[in-house]
């Protein structure tokens, strides 16, 4: 009987593990509401990326996906990145603190968005794209000391409103890495950049370099899109 019971419970947490990897990847982030929980910044976000990869990563490779994994994935994102967001804007806080609050806005509006009965996906960039740059922004900030407010504005900004764009962006780095071995490269770079500060304007340099690239790209071909579904209306 004991026996029986302990397969049971161990089929319940294999059928649940991408879920378990999910809330895992948020409970140790309230750490950074401790006083000095700040200092945790860049290894709390690199953990949180990487529980984000590897739920996902588990529900495919262990063929577990459903759409309640999916809805807590969303729902762990929220959560998780909205936390980090405002941490980052009550640590520095004035203009970067309101920047981050429209942050906040434009994850709730996202994560809403992939709820719904007919749920959007494959557009605008994933909230932890915020997160990575946030993380380079500071890992940057640390080694080089620079007045960081006006970087993170525009970070936040921006990424408030790629967020939301009606458009894809496929050119960024996590979104190029398919395999296994890319996504642990991708989480490799960014601890290397936080660890290594010699490398971090490399990273970051991929990192921002591809996302304003994708930005325009992309956002020039749906303007392009949509000037010529005008000039057919026009026609017509």
């Amino acid at each position: 009987m004991t026996t029986e019971v302990g397969r049971s419970w161990f089929r319940e947490i294999y059928r649940n593990l991408p879920n378990i990897v999910s809330i895992l990847g948020v409970v140790p982030l309230s750490l950074l509401l401790l006083e000095d929980g700040f200092r945790y910044f860049p290894a709390l976000v690199i953990y949180n990326n990487v529980m984000d990869d590897l739920d996902g990563i588990l529900a495919r490779k262990l063929h577990l996906t459903s759409d309640f994994g999916a809805r807590l994935d969303n729902v762990a994102d929220a959560v998780s990145h909205i936390l980090i967001a405002l941490v980052v804007g009550a640590h520095y806080g004035g203009i970067v603190l309101a920047a981050s609050g429209v942050a906040a806005a434009a994850i709730l509006v996202r994560v809403v968005q992939r709820l719904g009965p007919s749920p959007i996906s494959g557009i605008g960039t994933p909230t932890n794209e915020l997160m990575r740059h946030l993380l380079l922004v500071v890992v940057l900030q640390n080694a080089f000391d620079f007045d960081i407010a006006g970087y993170l504005v525009a970070v936040f900004l921006l990424n408030s409103v790629s967020m939301l764009v009606p458009f894809s962006m496929p050119h960024l780095v996590r979104a190029r890495a398919k395999s296994i071995a890319a996504v642990a490269g991708v989480n490799v770079a960014l601890a290397a950049a936080w660890l290594v500060a010699v490398t971090a304007p490399f990273v970051a340099a991929a990192f921002f370099g591809t996302y304003l690239y994708s930005f325009w790209v992309s956002g020039w071909a749906w303007v392009r899109g949509l000037r010529r579904q005008q000039g057919s209306h026009g026609h017509t």
